[in-house]
């Protein structure tokens, strides 16, 4: 006893009362994480008075044999999914195709039988702006057509332009210049416009079209213009470059000028450039034929139409009053009369389209996106995607993330070559800071690839003809409702079926209703629904010892899934210092592109609504970064400038420290601390 007595007093140092060793340890304890033999142990007296840290060990140990994963917590502390309040409301519908046929019109037999060489299916009957269209040109009358995204407008001006320029009584020749001159706003819009009039020109092999754009080498467009382009197709600031350095280039006999998507070449900033497009045309010829074509209507191209048009005849499809054309100048008047046309403009939507939204809280925005990608590409099949971003940083990560972990495996190195078993992703990617050479590789690439998944930037929202896409999600809301209505335009066309969806979280709810007012509807999916999809695939499967095979869809496997595919992305993004600072990278994108969005949606779309550290979860980081603005710019090789201190950041609010003084002042995680402090350099005496 006495020996006793002296042990306890010995393990009880400090004169502190002695360890509580008489209550045995709990079995209930470590029930968990301990075996039959551990509790036999802990009932043993050598076991009573083992020190804590080494029974903690054993606890380690022994939770070793549990299945165990790091939790992402995905699903707490989550905004509520506020309930969607919409008005029922009659969307504006366009007729893509009258009973009339291209043998009504009054055009050349060959360019009818062009029909039998190009495989476009609005050949068969007359499209709604082309009925419309074609005879007010082929009168030599100036235009401002406005019409819904892939209703062909590129053959209503395409047709009469080339019945035009084939039926002049002196032949044209190539040496001759421009007889015609289309300007589009993005590259791909230019190839895909040449593309179709060479079509159209194949009866007519002696006008010659050809196409300008940057990203080229100037030496061989100069080659090119100095042999002769009969009909001109270029982006507007390759045309002013060569305006201004090319001697070769003139507009002497140029009777025609299109401007496609008018509309989004003011908001690309070639205002000027046209204006300068404009005086060159001008002071060379005083008479031509002007068409402007676009699917808005905004204040914008109603000033462009003021000085480029004469007289012009107004042709709007999507108008259900207007029985025909009409002369545009009341039309530019009811346009200007608002500071903000687009308030009152209402968008036709093709009539096979299905909108949907969904609301997703931050926290689960990229397993849902990936959710959705495996349901539709990989389960269902025979789906051909487009994902629009805000910034060419989020395209690029998302590009590579996805890739990696959903099409996984060392084959798939390459973005287009990827491959998942049973089922097969590809994914490809397309922005503006890509090479022009690779830009038009992957937009013909996915031209003709009939399955695939395309991530961009809203490059590709006007104008392309991409065939057999099925969905478009826009994973970043746009801007406006006009960009709304030219992103999910490329699916759904020329009577196709087609799906769109909307990614919202759940402060920019109002963001709905915003679109009903354009009468504009969406119907809502439900964000369980596409992360029950992950249930088909087992490689997010948490297995457990002896546990039975999942069936149904169990909300709490459903949940376990999606953190197993949320960690794999996080494992991913957090196994090289590399690609957490990339991660970082698009981060800052994103938010620096969430801060743009107009003063009308700032109620809407404001930074402080954002929950940074949730935010952070969507691009794989555990944590919310700090001190963003000291991340240099994607391929950007600067040094960055020290920052100001806390109080004089305090004090100045404007510049490119707004944005990290929100974000400190907003966000508790990780954002609150102070600014770190940069020593200055000493500065040399003179």
């Amino acid at each position: 006893k006495q020996s006793n007595a002296l042990k306890r007093k010995l393990q009880s140092p400090h004169g502190n009362p002695p360890l509580k060793r008489k209550r045995k340890p709990s079995v209930n304890t470590f029930k968990k994480c301990a075996t039959e033999a551990e509790v036999t142990e802990k009932g043993s007296s050598s076991q009573k008075s083992l020190p804590k840290k080494q029974l903690t060990d054993n606890r380690n140990e022994n939770q070793k044999s549990k299945p165990f994963i790091k939790t992402s917590s995905l699903f707490r502390n989550n905004p509520d999914i506020p309930e969607i309040h919409r008005k029922a409301v009659q969307q504006v519908q366009e007729d893509v195709f009258t009973t009339d046929s291209f043998n009504q019109l009054d055009l050349h037999p060959h360019l009818v039988s062009v029909q039998k060489a190009v495989s476009l299916e609005t050949w068969v009957f007359l499209g709604g702006v082309q009925k419309q269209t074609i005879p007010v040109l082929l009168q030599g009358k100036d235009a401002l057509v406005r019409s819904q995204t892939g209703s062909g407008k590129t053959l209503a001006y395409g047709i009469p332009l080339v019945q035009s320029l084939q039926g002049m009584e002196s032949k044209i020749q190539r040496s001759d210049g421009p007889y015609a001159l289309i300007l589009v706003p993005t590259r791909e819009l230019a190839l895909q416009s040449f593309d179709t009039v060479q079509k159209l020109l194949k009866p007519f092999a002696w006008i010659v079209p050809g196409v300008l754009m940057g990203g080229e080498k100037r030496k061989s467009e100069k080659a090119r213009l100095r042999k002769g382009i009969n009909i001109l197709i270029s982006t507007p600031g390759r045309l002013v470059d060569h305006i201004k350095s090319t001697e070769c280039i003139h507009f002497r006999r140029t009777q025609w000028l299109i401007i496609d998507e008018a509309d989004r070449i003011l908001d690309l900033g070639f205002e000027k450039d046209v204006a300068v497009i404009l005086n060159a045309l001008n002071a060379e010829r005083d008479t031509r034929q002007n068409v402007l074509l676009s699917a808005t209507l905004t204040e914008g191209v109603t000033r462009l139409a003021d000085i480029s048009l004469n007289d012009p005849i107004s042709i709007s499809i999507a108008d259900e009053i207007q029985k025909g054309p009409k002369p545009a100048s009341c039309t530019n008047r009811q346009a200007s009369s608002s500071s903000d046309c687009t308030k009152q403009e209402n968008f036709a939507i093709p009539e096979k389209l299905k909108q949907y939204v969904m609301m997703v809280p931050s926290k689960l925005r990229l397993v849902t996106l990936a959710a959705f990608i495996l349901e539709k590409c990989k389960f269902e099949k025979h789906h051909k995607m487009i994902i629009f971003f805000s910034s060419c940083e989020q395209v690029e990560f998302h590009c590579e993330l996805l890739l990696k972990v959903l099409a996984g495996g060392p084959e798939s190195q390459q973005p287009g070559h990827s491959s998942v078993s049973p089922g097969r992703l590809q994914f490809l990617r397309l922005h503006g800071n890509m090479e022009q050479e690779e830009r038009t590789e992957v937009f013909q690439e996915f031209l003709k690839s009939k399955t695939g998944i395309l991530l961009c930037t809203d490059v590709a929202a006007r104008g392309l003809d991409l065939p057999q896409v099925t969905w478009i999600v826009q994973y970043n809301a746009p801007a406006s409702p006009a960009e709304y209505i030219h992103r999910i335009g490329r699916t759904a066309r020329i009577g196709c079926h087609g799906n769109s969806l909307l990614v919202l979280a759940p402060s920019e709810a109002e963001y709905v209703s915003l679109l009903a007012s354009h009468k504009i509807n969406v119907s809502e999916i439900k964000m369980e629904k596409v992360l029950s999809s992950l249930m088909k695939d087992d490689r997010f499967k948490l297995h457990r010892p002896g546990s039975k095979k999942s069936c149904g869809t169990d909300p709490q496997e459903v949940r376990e899934r999606a953190t197993v595919l949320q960690t794999k992305f996080e494992n991913y993004i957090h196994s090289s210092e590399g690609t957490v600072r990339w991660a970082k990278k698009a981060l800052q994108s994103f938010l620096c592109a969430y801060t743009t969005y107009p003063r009308n949606l700032k109620h809407i779309f404001h930074i402080k609504s954002l929950h940074l550290g949730h935010v952070a979860k969507s691009f794989g980081l555990r944590d919310a970064p700090q001190n963003l603005t000291a991340l240099p710019a994607a391929g950007s090789k600067k040094k960055t400038k020290p920052r100001p201190k806390r109080s004089d950041l305090l004090k100045k609010t404007h510049g490119k420290h707004r944005l990290a003084e929100i974000l400190r002042s907003e966000y508790s995680s990780g954002m609150d601390t102070g600014v770190s402090k940069v020593k200055k350099k000493k500065q040399r005496k003179p």
